[in-house]
């Protein structure tokens, strides 16, 4: 017994620990964000926008200074407890540049040495090093000595001993990376000559140089960074009566032409006047300041540069993808507006028809898969209808005593059909099979119509190129937060799209919810196929490419239950993401068909490609450069642009939602919806194309349904009594 009790505490703990896991829909998704902002972070870093201190100590007394130091050379060494300084011989200059390397002046620096024969010092930042790796290998190739200028130049005297050394260990990693060697040199940034070290900057160099390093500022300052022109920087560069320099120039933190200019005439002048231009340690006839690293800290290095470069190429891309999704948001806003408003204006003119009145019954179908909730307002709404119709509600299968519940009603002109559960498609076509009309109205069986909703829908019929009408679906339990989101998102988005894709000539989904179809037409393409999971988006891609003409009905209004949990949605909008793929994937070859195919392939699988798959896949890249701008800077202009976007997408719901003729107030709730439910539909998204390219298989998955909505204005009964109790808070 106590054997048997504890395999099921084992068992037990094994499925509580499995439900624990985090499901891959959400891991993977996760982990891309993570690498995202890893590489974004690093970036920030090695840009100095992250970790930067830009303070700059005052002068301050110089008491605790030596006076050796106050009066000696340029050099000063504080290793192993020495307290001394060192000067250039005569006739020897070492010219040194700060900040770099630079990708535009460093090589025009190392041309001109190289081309005058001369060595130099070059003191590189570890961003800049990170960033730039081939200059600082290219520096070394050509025998120049390279030193430390902290990782993100800060001024020392400011920072922490622990500070001092991640700013000395990063810049030796960066270097290492770049070139494979380490240096013993080392100039502080905002240094100057050495009667400027004071009692704040004193102690830093002594312990710089406890560290191991030589601490290099100079004796002659070309001020080149002040662009005085090439004769003065020449002039400030030269040393009098031909006695040494520490040359102080710069590579990099601006346009450095003239420094360019002036080094390629300072050369041979003074070269003529009998000095030569060696590199520091080669000047006081010292060993050299750099030495070979190899084993682990060597790779230590690499690794650090190539996540670097890694990190900058993708930030690279992602500026490209935000360029490109700025474009198609705004090019589709701009369609939406433009297009939307043709579409009203020509729909809504006074003598508008679309051909003869279209008086005839027609048949409505409603697959109906454990719809007990909802079933009974649905039925009464089509009864209710004041068009003749023929209501097939088709059970596939239901557990819940869905067909009962209509059989029960005994409503006139409604049918049951039942047959054992073989998903929506199947039991579309087991409808139309059974239908005695022409043009078929089909719609789920969660979803209420209004008394006129399929008078309307079928008007467009009296056109006989027209051979599938979209309705318009509307949410009808939009009282919760989540629910208004939807709310919003059907009026503005789908809508607006429809009037668009009509305008256009390429609609690319008749709702299931509420669309209308000629059987004519649905015959020869097979009627409705289960290749994919949006049945609905193929069939109407199938009727493009058969040249049939699809429209939007804006007054045929239904009301649909949109999900009411996050889960619900997720599997609803996974869904849709994935097989929408799978239908723009089965009819790719119109794109290189001829007629009224290849006119589809050639501008709605674009359209649809572009607007409902990547641009969403590349929207977040909005939100991450917000984030990134907030945090890091620059903030204002970062909330400014995003304000901008918001404000545009604000005018474009304010139009869909008065060409509806909905009320503004639900507007109220936009910001947050792009804030939070904007992203969920971004990880959705993200989800159903790793499934796509991963080969996955997603499966139907059956939404649960409260029985709340009605038709506005109480024509029909509402099961509200059942419906509440089931229904839960906003996950």
């Amino acid at each position: 017994m106590a054997s048997r009790t504890r395999r099921h505490g084992a068992a037990r703990s094994a499925r509580e620990g499995s439900r624990r896991r985090l499901p891959l829909r959400l891991l993977l998704p996760l982990l891309v964000l993570v690498a995202l902002v890893a590489m974004l972070m690093l970036r920030g870093y090695v840009h100095s926008e992250i970790l930067a201190d830009h303070r700059v100590q005052p002068p301050a007394a110089t008491t605790d200074v030596p006076e050796k130091i106050l009066e000696g050379g340029p050099v000063i060494d504080t290793r192993a407890g020495r307290t001394e300084s060192l000067s250039v011989p005569d006739h020897r200059l070492v010219l040194t540049f700060d900040d770099g390397p630079d990708p535009t002046w460093t090589p025009r620096v190392l041309d001109v040495l190289k081309k005058h024969d001369a060595h130099a010092v070059f003191f590189v930042t570890g961003t800049m090093a990170s960033r730039y790796p081939d200059l600082v290998e290219r520096m070394v190739d050509e025998g120049h000595e390279v030193g430390l200028h902290t990782f993100n130049h800060p001024d020392l005297s400011y920072q922490s001993t622990k500070r001092i050394d991640w700013e000395l260990s990063q810049n030796q990693l960066a270097l290492t990376g770049a070139a494979g060697v380490r240096t013993s040199l080392f100039r502080p940034p905002y240094s100057s000559f050495a009667d400027a070290m004071d009692n704040k900057s004193w102690p830093v160099t002594q312990y710089i140089g406890g560290r191991g390093y030589l601490t290099v500022v100079n004796n002659t300052d070309s001020e080149d960074w002040k662009k005085p022109g090439v004769d003065e920087i020449i002039r400030r560069a030269t040393p009098h009566g031909g006695k040494g320099a520490i040359v102080l120039m710069h590579d990099s933190g601006g346009d450095r032409h003239q420094t360019v200019q002036a080094l390629d005439r300072l050369l041979p002048d003074l070269k003529e006047k009998g000095y030569t231009f060696d590199n520091l340690t080669e000047a006081l006839d010292a060993p050299s300041a750099m030495t070979p690293v190899t084993g682990a800290e060597l790779w230590k290095g690499k690794a650090w540069v190539f996540l670097v470069q890694a990190s900058e190429k993708l930030t690279d891309v992602l500026v490209v993808g935000l360029a490109i999704i700025g474009t198609l948001v705004i090019g589709r806003f701009v369609l939406m507006l433009l297009l939307s408003g043709v579409h009203a204006r020509r729909v809504r003119r006074r003598r508008f028809r679309w051909g003869p009145a279209v008086t005839e019954p027609v048949t409505v179908l409603v697959p109906a898969y454990n719809e007990a909730k909802c079933i009974e307002n649905t039925v009464r709404s089509l009864v209710a209808s004041d068009h003749p119709v023929e209501v097939i509600v088709i059970d596939d299968g239901s557990s819940d005593g869905t067909a009962r519940i209509v059989e029960s009603l005994a409503l006139p002109g409604v049918r049951v059909i039942r047959q054992l559960n073989a998903g929506k498609p199947a039991a579309l076509n087991r409808g139309l099979a059974n239908a005695r009309h022409d043009i078929v109205v089909m719609m789920d069986g969660d979803t209420v119509f209004e008394p006129s909703t399929v008078r309307e829908l079928v008007q467009p019929f009296g056109d006989p190129k027209v051979g599938a009408v979209a309705g318009n679906a509307k949410v009808g339990n939009k009282d919760s937060l989540i629910g208004a989101w939807q709310h919003i998102e059907y009026v503005m988005g789908f809508n607006l799209d429809r009037r668009m894709y009509d305008v256009l000539g390429c609609m690319p989904t008749i709702p299931g919810a509420v669309g209308a179809f000629r059987r004519s037409a649905l015959e020869p393409i097979g009627g409705m196929s289960d290749d994919t999971l949006a049945e609905d988006t193929d069939v109407t891609m199938a009727l493009h490419r058969a040249g049939w003409r699809v429209v939007y009905a804006e007054n045929a209004r239904a009301w649909t239950e949109a999900p009411e949990t996050v889960q619900q949605l997720w599997s609803q909008r996974y869904r849709w993401s994935y097989g929408t793929m799978q239908a723009i994937w089965k009819h790719r070859r119109a794109v290189i068909e001829k007629g009224p195919s290849g006119r589809f392939g050639r501008v709605g699988l674009p359209f649809v490609s572009l607007f409902m798959v990547l641009a969403p896949l590349l929207a977040p890249l909005i939100d991450v450069f917000l984030l990134y701008g907030i945090v890091f800077g620059p903030t204002q202009k970062t909330i400014v642009a995003w304000l901008g976007v918001l404000a545009i997408q604000a005018v474009c719901a304010a139009y869909a939602f008065r060409l509806d003729r909905e009320r503004m107030t639900h507007l109220i709730s936009l910001p947050l919806q792009q804030i939070l439910y904007r992203q969920l539909m971004y990880v959705v998204l993200l989800q159903s194309w790793i499934t796509a390219l991963t080969g996955g298989r997603l499966r139907w998955q059956k939404l649960r349904r409260t029985g709340v909505v009605g038709a506005p204005g109480g024509s029909v009964p509402q099961q509200r009594g059942r419906g509440n109790a089931d229904r839960r808070p906003v996950a």
